[in-house]
């Protein structure tokens, strides 16, 4: 939709326009009532305010300078007002350079914009009856007063039309629209005034005026202050109550107020609240699963078999391992390895595989339930078909239409920017400029991979001492250890600092793309984040669970990176332990940082502009100024928000398998996140520009690809990063006869069966270690699991038949265990409809009743004026249809 406005246009920036076609706003002085919403009158609420720094008073610019962005100005706020809408202009009380314009719309422009908008307003109250929940009992006892806040009333609706106005359920003109849809009406027509225009290009929009500073904000007002009541009588004091009830700290076991936060905020930000509660409460289920299958780990660690062969002196203490590393490296003693082993067997155990198995399940249960509850939400927030009717086009997109081409559908001419050549250029543009930066992503990740197998090398010069490892240091600080810790962290300041540049890369991509709609456009961006934060986050920590260690050769002839740096190899127990580590260390400071980032510094920057303020003047400042001084809430609004909780939800997904209290630190973290997000919303941003969103976009089929990969990583972590399958495999085939010697199934021996032989004869002179061995013994055992023929086989260091039936058995778990969850997501996904009945049965009686309202009457009123022309021309004496006389 392109709408056309009729405004008085700037036409050059080097000419001054006409004073007597420009109109100007109002002129009043603040009335010292600090709460009051409305006008100087006490009559015109004030649906939205603008701030400018007054040109005059401005010292940072040229004059010239000054003067072109004062007509730019005039021009604009000119057309506001020949657009209907009514300004009034007030100076700041604490700074005299500051003006505050603040912007109402009267009633004639809020019903041509709400139909033009196709805005859904109440026809007459909801009559179907809902059925309560055999749970409503339980979840009464978490949810808000009802006589705090009191439950919004429901409506059939429909798009307004003016024509048939009486038809909707108006009481009170006032009251008509809420204050959150007159914001948003009046965002629409600021969006889209003209204030000039250069070579024929037309300038518009007050995001252009924002960005050129000649507007410094433009803003809607918060009701009331956070802290207490207002003192207008008729200001119901919204944003004190969602304080109170939502964001304080004390309601962290309660329910949110949905229906409240989407009235006073749109529907965007109820919609990703709705999410993030539903994720939370999920998130309970799993974390008690997880709780449940660590305690097993935990509690079962003692009878760990293999860990005690590591500990055991007379076992592990008489293997000797063969170095890690060339020349500086020398041979060290299992038992140095004793605490990770212990360690180890509290994630690597059998209730791992069972969380794995749920966690598969429950990532389908959680998006299939969800899909419903969003079906609810569509209805009762009336956004069920929003795309389709409601959403307009960016200004930014039509400002760029200069090109014509026929519309296959409607036959008809319509301007575009680009044509199809045009669009295929910026395409192959903006896909290359995304794997640009992916490839320098992995070029990043390679990086600290050379750190890790440089960094290792100085570890093993520097920690080990002696072959025995008898220093307390050297119980809890392997080289292993100390590597992975330090990489982890480098890896963490590395993602930080790329996602800060990717942001503003992104961004820019996303702009020269030109999408049509803001959905379009937030979908767009949100793609090429993610895949971006998808590289970034998680490159690190498959690199561990699928490379580390899997291909490393073997001491006699090791693999080799760029032909310096000798591959990495895994702890005895395993690459596990080490993934475990990885992740703990990226999500916690990861949630550090986000909370530091979005909470912290817009506290300390609002608390240092409160103390400014307050030591400039001890005035009465009023509820405008108040909010300016608060911190915008950015361009992108929700989207960081999202993209924190889908990376965490990608966290608590791809790699449960290695920690199974990650969906306990995930719950921990969303309860305090749902309240911090809402705390800043109300206490330290200005209030958002309300917007309709039908759903959370992008990101539901963004985190529906997820659960898909999380059941192949889970499966493939279980098979090949942990030790489970050779440990089955030695239990059932290789424990007892023909390869074994035990007479019964058992896990003894399986240390010094799996680790292969090596004779340090075989050594090649540069990875000879220095000094050389000095005691009796000629062999030394390879580090990792590799099952090799020992030295005196006539096959000596090839695969031995113990390493094929691993294999075999890896490939045939992870074949198995797939197709055993995806089969059951397939069920669980059919048999879970996306819209219940109950919600299917309200739209389409909504629907019935919109036809019946606004049809029904309109052919009755044309029956009834038919019948009267009928009646008349029928009983009228010269009527030509008068009936004959007999």
């Amino acid at each position: 939709l392109v709408l056309e406005l009729s405004q008085v246009v700037n036409p050059t920036y080097g000419t001054v326009p006409d004073q007597q076609n420009l109109h100007t706003p109002e002129w009043a002085d603040f009335d010292d009532k600090h709460d009051s919403l409305f006008f100087s009158d006490g009559q015109r609420r004030i649906d939205f305010v603008l701030v400018y720094e007054d040109e005059s008073k401005k010292m940072t610019h040229k004059r010239s300078d000054r003067k072109k962005q004062k007509r730019k100005r005039q021009a604009y706020e000119s057309n506001l007002i020949n657009n209907g809408l009514q300004l009034e202009a007030t100076r700041s009380v604490l700074d005299e350079k500051l003006i505050f314009v603040k912007v109402h719309a009267p009633w004639e422009v809020l019903c041509t914009y709400a139909e033009v908008m196709h805005i859904k307003l109440p026809l007459q109250p909801d009559d179907l009856k809902t059925r309560d929940s055999a749970f409503n009992w339980f979840s009464s006892l978490f949810r808000v007063d009802e006589n705090i806040i009191k439950p919004e009333q429901e409506f059939f609706t429909a798009p307004f039309e003016q024509e048939h106005m009486s038809n909707f359920y108006i009481q009170d003109k006032d009251t008509f629209f809420n204050p959150a849809t007159r914001s948003r009406i009046v965002h629409f027509i600021l969006c889209r005034v003209k204030f000039g225009a250069k070579n024929n290009v037309k300038k518009f929009g007050i995001n252009k005026l924002l960005d050129s500073g000649i507007y410094k904000a433009a803003f809607p007002l918060h009701d009331s202050s956070f802290s207490h009541p207002s003192t207008d009588p008729n200001c119901p004091s919204e944003r004190y109550l969602l304080y109170k009830e939502w964001a304080h700290p004390k309601n962290i076991f309660k329910l949110q107020p949905l229906d409240f936060i989407r009235k006073y905020y749109g529907e965007k930000i109820g919609i990703y609240f709705a999410w993030l509660g539903f994720y939370t409460n999920m998130l309970i289920v799993a974390a008690v699963v997880g709780i449940g299958c660590f305690l097993y780990g935990y509690l079962t660690k003692d009878n760990c078999t293999w860990s005690q062969e590591v500990c055991d002196p007379n076992i592990g203490g008489n293997i000797i391992m063969c170095p890690q590393c060339d020349r500086v490296c020398t041979y060290w003693n299992l038992t140095i390895t004793c605490e990770s082993s212990k360690k180890l067997c509290i994630f690597d155990s059998f209730g791992t595989l069972v969380f794995a198995v749920f966690m598969g399940i429950w990532v389908t249960l959680f998006l299939e339930f969800w899909k419903r509850r969003q079906a609810e939400l569509e209805y009762e927030w009336d956004t069920v078909e929003y795309l389709e009717q409601e959403e307009q086009i960016r200004p930014e997109y039509e400002a760029q239409c200069t090109h014509v081409v026929m519309n296959e559908i409607t036959q008809q001419e319509e301007h575009v920017p680009y044509t199809a050549c045009g669009k295929c250029v910026r395409m192959t543009f903006c896909t290359s400029a995304v794997f640009f930066w992916i490839v320098l992503i992995i070029a990043s990740v390679v990086g600290v991979i050379v750190y890790r197998l440089s960094v290792f090398l100085v570890f093993s010069a520097t920690l080990p001492q002696h072959v025995n490892g008898t220093q307390a240091i050297r119980k809890y600080l392997t080289p292993q250890t100390a590597t992975s810790v330090t990489a982890s962290i480098i890896s963490l300041v590395v993602i930080m600092i790329l996602n800060i540049i990717y942001e503003k890369v992104a961004i820019m991509i996303t702009d020269f793309e030109l999408p049509r709609t803001q959905t379009d456009y937030e979908n767009s961006l949100t793609t090429k984040m993610f895949l971006f934060q998808f590289v970034n986050y998680y490159s690190s920590c498959f690199y561990i669970a699928f490379f580390k260690g899997k291909f490393v050769g073997y001491p006699g002839k090791p693999v080799y990176w760029l032909g310096k740096y000798r591959n990495e190899e895994c702890d005895p127990g395993g690459c596990l332990l080490e993934l475990t580590t990885q992740l703990a260390i990226i999500v916690g400071g990861k949630a550090i940082w986000n909370n530091i980032q979005e909470v912290l510094i817009p506290w300390v920057k609002n608390l240092i502009g409160r103390y400014c303020a307050a030591a400039r003047s001890e005035k009465i400042v009023p509820r405008w100024e108040h909010d300016y001084h608060l911190q915008p809430i950015g361009k992108l609004g929700l989207f960081y928000e999202y993209l924190e909780m889908v990376i965490q939800f990608g966290f608590v997904t791809l790699f449960v398998a290695s920690f199974p209290l990650a969906p306990l630190l995930a719950l921990i973290n969303n309860m305090l996140e749902i309240r911090l997000d809402a705390w800043k919303m109300t206490t330290q941003f200005r209030r958002m520009v309300p917007q309709k969103a039908q759903d959370i976009g992008a990101w539901q089929p963004i985190m529906q690809g997820i659960a898909i990969l999380a059941v192949v990583t889970n499966a493939m972590i279980i098979a090949f990063t942990s030790d489970m399958i050779p440990r089955l495999v030695y239990y059932w085939s290789f424990s007892v006869p023909p390869y074994g010697n035990h007479s019964t199934y058992t896990m003894k021996g399986y240390i010094n069966n799996t680790l292969s032989v090596f004779n340090i004869s075989d050594f090649k002179n540069e990875s000879k270690p220095f000094p050389p061995w000095l005691g009796n013994q000629r062999t030394c055992r390879q580090v990792y699991r590799d099952f090799r023929y020992p030295p005196d086989h006539q096959h000596k260091y090839e695969h031995n038949i113990y390493y094929w039936h691993v294999l075999a058995a890896r490939l045939a778990f992870i074949i198995i265990m797939e197709h055993v969850i995806y089969f059951v997501k397939f069920i669980i996904s059919y048999a879970i409809p996306d819209v219940s009945q109950q919600t299917k049965s309200k739209v389409k009686r909504e629907k019935y009743l919109t036809q019946k309202i606004l049809h029904e009457n309109d052919l009755k009123a044309v029956k009834k004026t038919m019948g009267k022309i009928a009646e008349k021309i029928f009983k009228g004496e010269d009527g030509p249809f008068r009936p004959k006389a007999e």
